[in-house]
């Protein structure tokens, strides 16, 4: 594939993920929801292109998502988490033990998201006392929703994966000769 073509459908998935992350500011759930569509969307280049191209999205989207959004807190998931998973994915399903693959991904997402959580909460200067309702500190609650939300996400993944290479990639290639 030309490097014109390469450049052009990696700036294509580049808008479209800062579009997504655009729209954290307007829907209120997008926050979490639309991160995880941005990051989706690197997969794309990954099959396409390679991995360096889809690093080099993820890091203009990243950037650009600190700079121009709002929703700090969705730049922060996206950058710390939903923006690289999906491209490492496919890595860390090369471990030959399914098992294994699935402590990696978890212990990764848990290291992830609770660096993730303290780094917002020195940047934007929450009080730890506002996450104890009742005697309960909620982040220990997010975080056990968290990982289930994640295992869904990655079998929801592994699914649009699966129907990208069986029902659209080999005809998308025919009709753009990438």
């Amino acid at each position: 594939m030309k490097t014109s073509m390469k450049v052009s459908l990696g700036g294509v998935v580049a808008a479209l993920s800062l579009v997504l992350m655009l729209l954290t500011s307007v829907i209120p759930f997008g926050t979490y929801a639309f991160p995880c569509f941005a990051g989706i969307l690197l997969i794309l280049l990954v099959f396409n292109l390679g991995f360096r191209w889809a690093i080099a999205v993820y890091f203009v989207t990243a950037v650009l998502s600190f700079l121009l959004l709002t929703d700090k807190e969705a730049a922060l998931y996206y950058t710390a988490f939903l923006g690289f998973y999906p491209i490492l994915k496919g890595v860390i399903e090369r471990i030959p033990s399914k098992v294994v693959q699935y402590i990696v991904k978890l212990a990764l997402f848990n290291v992830c998201i609770i660096a993730a959580f303290f780094v917002g909460m020195t940047l934007l200067s929450i009080p730890k006392e506002s996450f104890t309702i009742f005697g309960v500190y909620l982040p220990w609650v997010f975080l056990i929703i968290g990982n289930i939300a994640f295992v869904i996400y990655d079998l929801c993944i592994t699914k649009l994966v699966t129907l990208y290479l069986f029902k659209w990639h080999n005809k998308l290639n025919k009709n753009t000769k990438l």
